[in-house]
């Protein structure tokens, strides 16, 4: 079974194409399941991999997307959706709340609409990698189109 034909790397590449039909699915032979893993498989640096990290702050739950060289911020991600509480999600909310299983959370494509926090740290790079579904499948986009296709709003978030 190919990898392009598991639902939750269709349900990205319908959401990318929709946007963006020149818009692909990178299928990689070694897991991306960590920033490390994604950047030497594609030969670029650590950075440029966006890691979707899912919160649970006080009843509800945002995705950050994180430079692969960066940490999210706790104190920074409360802050700026003022709220008291956040921690990371269970890997169980993370399958509820998103569709996907850790290692392969893209930043579009959720279950469930969700707040996306997008790091500026992102912008340095040119090109940029996403998970798309699966450990072994990302998608490249641009920082501008990332904040389009997710809806996100920008803000530092890591450190």
């Amino acid at each position: 079974m190919s990898l392009l034909s598991k639902e939750p790397v269709k349900r990205v590449e319908k959401i990318i194409q929709n946007y963006d039909k020149s818009q692909n699915i990178i299928v990689l032979e070694n897991s991306a399941r960590t920033a490390l893993e994604a950047a030497s498989s594609l030969g670029c640096e650590v950075g440029a991999i966006v890691k979707s990290l899912l919160f649970k702050t006080d009843n509800n739950f945002t995705l950050c997307l994180v430079a692969g060289d960066k940490m999210a911020s706790l104190k920074s991600i409360k802050k700026v959706l003022k709220v008291k509480s956040a921690s990371m999600a269970s890997a169980e909310d993370v399958k509820n709340v998103t569709g996907f299983t850790i290692g392969g959370v893209s930043p579009v494509g959720h279950f469930k609409d969700i707040e996306i926090l997008i790091d500026k740290s992102l912008n340095r790079f040119s090109s940029l990698f996403a998970a798309a579904g699966h450990p072994n499948c990302v998608f490249k986009i641009d920082f501008i189109n990332l904040q389009k296709i997710t809806n996100g709003y920008t803000e530092e978030i890591s450190e």
